[in-house]
């Protein structure tokens, strides 16, 4: 959307429209500590009387800095017809998408561990599941614990879940140890890197590594990153985090999700291509190759608290 008047070509991206007319008068402190509405902003602002105060407010910013733009001074951002766009460095964008030619790639063959009932799977539909298999290389875990810091959950629910999770490990080809190293305990949420700090300084005290520690996140969002950096960083600790509304359910394909997740975390493999195993797939197996990916994460729309992570790998 581009703000029309008075500050033209202003742009923001709505992020919803609301459904009550009641947030054009929603009170605000301004730049001054002077509490003002929207109709009173406007109006001291730029001078400008509303006329349609009774029609929804558009809501754009972020939920820490949101922004109420009055819909009669909003209009949508008409590209072909941007100034900036089309006089000053003369592109001339088309209406409509673009059309491209594409093609569907054949999905290629999986292949899991032969002690399952299913040693090998041809996904359909870009998906597939654990049901039947086992992990190709399950890996070890025998130095584990696990901190919750929601505070809704009922006091059992951290105890269940690890349990559910420690046996679907086992189940699908992982070594995990049943027993956590120090007591499975919740920690407040306002105190995350004490908390963390206390785990690992209690069980380096006992002369061993955390090779994992499970992570029930607040019930609040915006602390996974502020984790991600103390433990992986800072502290030198494999952290799996998990939702607290996914903890409660003691869902069996989430157990089987996350099961997948720390086992490559801790050196496993899940799966591997029939054709690598059979060095079917040229170049990549005829000779010595490296294969470099990366992949960015972003936070959900909205979310301004939580930075982009991007990661590296190379096979």
């Amino acid at each position: 959307l581009i703000l029309e008047s008075p500050t033209p070509f202003q742009k923001h991206t709505l992020r919803c429209l609301l459904l009550s007319s009641s947030e054009i008068h929603i009170w605000f402190t301004d730049d001054n500590a002077t509490r003002l509405s929207v109709v009173q902003y406007f109006r001291q602002r730029y001078n400008i009387g509303l006329q349609f105060t009774s029609l929804p407010a558009l809501l754009a910013g972020s939920e820490a800095r949101p922004i109420y733009l009055p819909m009669e001074m909003a209009r949508e951002n008409p590209y072909s017809e941007d100034t900036l766009v089309n006089k000053e460095f003369g592109i001339q964008m088309a209406d409509g998408l673009a059309s491209v030619d594409a093609r569907i790639l054949p999905a290629p063959m999986l292949k899991y561990h032969g002690t399952g009932q299913e040693a090998s799977v041809n996904p359909g539909f870009g998906q597939w599941n654990m049901r039947n298999k086992k992990m190709f290389n399950g890996g070890r875990v025998e130095v584990w614990s696990c901190v919750n810091f929601s505070t809704h959950l009922n006091r059992d629910v951290p105890f269940q879940f690890c349990q559910g999770l420690v046996d679907m490990c086992n189940s699908k080809g992982m070594v995990f140890n049943p027993r956590p190293v120090i007591p499975i305990s919740s920690s407040n949420p306002n105190q995350i890197e004490k908390a963390l700090v206390d785990v690992h300084n209690r069980t380096t005290q006992q002369g061993k590594q955390l090779q994992l520690l499970i992570i029930i996140l607040p019930d609040v969002s915006g602390s996974y990153g502020r984790i991600k950096r103390v433990c992986e960083t800072e502290l030198g600790i494999v952290s799996q985090c998990c939702q607290p509304r996914q903890a409660s359910r003691l869902n069996i394909p989430y157990f089987e999700n996350v099961a997948l997740k720390i086992n490559v975390k801790v050196g496993g493999r899940n799966t591997v291509l029939v054709d690598a195993v059979q060095k079917r797939i040229p170049l990549v197996t005829d000779r010595p190759t490296i294969i470099f990916g990366s992949d960015v994460t972003h936070p959900q729309p909205g979310e301004d608290s939580s930075p982009s992570i991007a990661a590296g790998k190379k096979n």
